[in-house]
């Protein structure tokens, strides 16, 4: 009985890591922003005006450049902008 009893309680907690793991990247998706202005050099996440591809940021600080950034952030980073420039 004890095994049965640990199988279940395994394979339910198994199930619920995986319910927790499936969902969590469509509320990381929502709570995350585009900030643009304050990516490094060659730290920029996805294309720009000048470049086709993520890292491709010629200079610091570079208008057109953004990294991804939990909401509400941005506002707070000095330069930053939830806009391209």
């Amino acid at each position: 009985m004890n095994k049965n009893h640990l199988a279940l309680a395994s394979a339910v907690s198994g199930l619920l890591i995986l319910a927790g793991t499936l969902s969590a990247p469509a509320i990381a998706a929502e709570a995350k922003e585009k900030c643009y202005g304050v990516a490094k050099a060659g730290k920029n996440d996805c294309a720009t005006k000048t470049g086709s591809c993520a890292g491709t940021a010629k200079t610091d600080a570079q208008k057109d450049a953004f990294i991804m950034v939990p909401k509400g952030l941005c506002d707070r980073l000095a330069g930053g902008s939830t806009q391209s420039s």
